[in-house]
């Protein structure tokens, strides 16, 4: 059965209701440099990009980084892709992975997950660049590796251990000590498993989200 939207007038009147096929347009907002960077990863790019539309919540991109990343996991070969986009107001980070047949299913499917905080919230961009003979070095020269870790207190890890003293024969309760630490995001890029071309879209995402961060 069709299904049929809500009609429509036309000044005289006249019913010009469309029919559907019961599917739903989805807006191609979507710039075409991260979707061509989505199709380059290869991991399900029409998925992911549904994804990162219904986060977008309409707001244009900025600057985007799509890293696509393969896992061994014992026998297994899994795949993940992470995306981070900026907005005029927000760092929107999307992540699909691989699972196999489980309990629950009976056939592999991958879950895509996204996550949106608003930029002034983003209290740490650390950008860890790997440089082979560094004496050597000149400037603009692309360094072999790149780590970007971002970190906005959305989680905490609490490490907690018995606390002791000095004394090596004291045998007191002293209770507990341990750390708080966030879980950050970190993206590594890899020169020459990635490409330089992966190395440089990597520092130009760092240095779009570290410009507007400090706004």
């Amino acid at each position: 059965m069709r299904e049929r939207t809500s009609p429509r007038r036309t000044p005289a009147g006249h019913d010009t209701s469309p029919e559907t096929d019961g599917t739903v347009d989805t807006p191609q907002d979507l710039p075409p440099l991260l979707l061509t960077d989505l199709e380059r990863a290869g991991y399900y790019p029409q998925l992911v990009a549904d994804c990162l539309r219904t986060v977008m919540a309409g707001e244009g991109v900025q600057a985007h980084l799509v890293h696509p990343e393969t896992t061994f996991d014992a026998n297994e070969v899994r795949r993940h892709v992470t995306v981070l986009v900026t907005t005029p107001t927000r760092l929107v980070v999307a992540h699909a992975d691989d699972h196999g047949p489980d309990e629950g299913a009976t056939e592999p499917y991958a879950v895509c997950s996204t996550e949106s905080v608003a930029l002034h919230r983003v209290h740490s961009v650390v950008v860890s660049q790997v440089v082979a003979r560094p004496a050597d070095h000149r400037p603009g020269t692309l360094p072999g590796e790149v780590s970007l870790t971002l970190g906005w207190g959305a989680l905490h890890r609490v490490d907690l251990e018995p606390a002791s003293c000095a004394d090596p024969d004291c045998e007191a309760d002293h209770g507990y000590t341990g750390s708080l630490t966030g879980d950050d995001l970190t993206v590594r890029i890899a020169g020459a498993a990635e490409g330089t071309d992966a190395v440089a879209a990597a520092l130009e995402f760092a240095r779009a989200l570290s410009a507007v961060t400090t706004r």
